[in-house]
This record gives C-alpha cells, sequence and structure tokens, in this order.
C-alpha cells in the first residue's frame, strides 16, 4: 500500500471513528425518551385537535382515528429527532442547536405520521390489490403509499397549525437550552 492511499485509509477511520464517537454523544437518555416520546405525541394530538376544533368544531367522524395517527406519530417521532437532533447540535452554538431541533422535529414528525398514514391507507385498499410480490402489487403498492403521503402532505400538515408550530419552537427551544455541557 502507497503512502497516499495509507493516509486516505487513516483518513478515513479517523472520520468514523468522529462520526462513531459523536453518535454516542447524541444518543438520548432513557428517560428523555420514555417521557418525551408520549409528550410529543400528546402535544401532536393536541395539535390536530385544536386545527380541526378551530376549523369546523371538531365535527368530523373520525376524530379519534386522526387523533390516534398525530399521535402515533409523534410518539414514534421523538427517538429518532432527538438522536438526529442531538447529533446536529453537538458543539454548536445555541442558534444552531436550535435549527438543528427545530428541524429535525419537523421532519421526523411529518415524515413519520405521513408513513403512518400511508400504512393505515394501503391496509384499507389491500382488498382490492393483486396477489403480493406480483408486479402489478408492487406498481400498486407504490402508488397508494406515494398517493396517501401526498394526501397527507396537503391536508395533513395543516393540523399542525396553530398550536403545533408554537410546540416545535418552545420544545426547540428547550432542547437546545439543555444540551449537557461536555457536548457544547
Amino acid at each position: 500500500m502507497s503512502a497516499p492511499e495509507h493516509a486516505e485509509t487513516d483518513a478515513q477511520r479517523d472520520l468514523t471513528g468522529k462520526a462513531a464517537q459523536r453518535l454516542r454523544l447524541a444518543l438520548p437518555g432513557l428517560w428523555e425518551v420514555l417521557l418525551g416520546a408520549p409528550l410529543w405525541g400528546v402535544m401532536m394530538a393536541m395539535s390536530a385537535l385544536a386545527a380541526l376544533y378551530l376549523r369546523n368544531g371538531a365535527e368530523t367522524s373520525q376524530l379519534s382515528s386522526i387523533l390516534v395517527l398525530f399521535f402515533a406519530g409523534g410518539l414514534v417521532s421523538w427517538p429518532f429527532a432527538l438522536l438526529l437532533g442531538r447529533f446536529g447540535a453537538i458543539g454548536r452554538g445555541r442558534e444552531t442547536r436550535f435549527a438543528a431541533f427545530f428541524l429535525c422535529l419537523t421532519l421526523c414528525t411529518i415524515i413519520t405520521t405521513a408513513l403512518l398514514f400511508a400504512i393505515d391507507y394501503r391496509i384499507f385498499y389491500a382488498r382490492w390489490h393483486a396477489p403480493f410480490g406480483t408486479g402489478t402489487w408492487v406498481y400498486q403498492f407504490t402508488f397508494t403509499s406515494a398517493s396517501a403521503i401526498y394526501q397527507f402532505i396537503v391536508m395533513g400538515i395543516r393540523l399542525y397549525l396553530p398550536l403545533g408550530f408554537a410546540a416545535l419552537a418552545l420544545t426547540s427551544l428547550w432542547l437546545s437550552g439543555r444540551m449537557p455541557k461536555q457536548q457544547r
């Protein structure tokens, strides 16, 4: 192995080691996940309830399903958002930490809730789809899931406003201020 190849291998190994160390530092505590996930789920469900109440007095036949979906989306997304936000916030200034948590909470919550909606959508339409594994099934699965995600983006994201946005900003501010000193 030549000297440049050896130096490149050492640099890659060093970068991998730094990323692994940063990931270890970013791992949230068990209590942060066990307490934060249900709280974030409740905040997202309350956001959907508030938005539905402001729009039509929460008069919908699917209210409980919508609230469960938004709760589950918040619950499942919290650990991922917390890990990614902490990973991006380590060693940064307060504004950057806030931005990292804000971005990660936003994207993880929306993506997770949209995927859960797509799974529910897919389960409903599965009875009319071709048998599993066929080319037609792949086509139907792909486009059913894509259309469900599109529908969620068009109709579901607005249920995060106005309460969800406030919860997002306050939670991001709180998380950015409580990073341990050795990680700043």
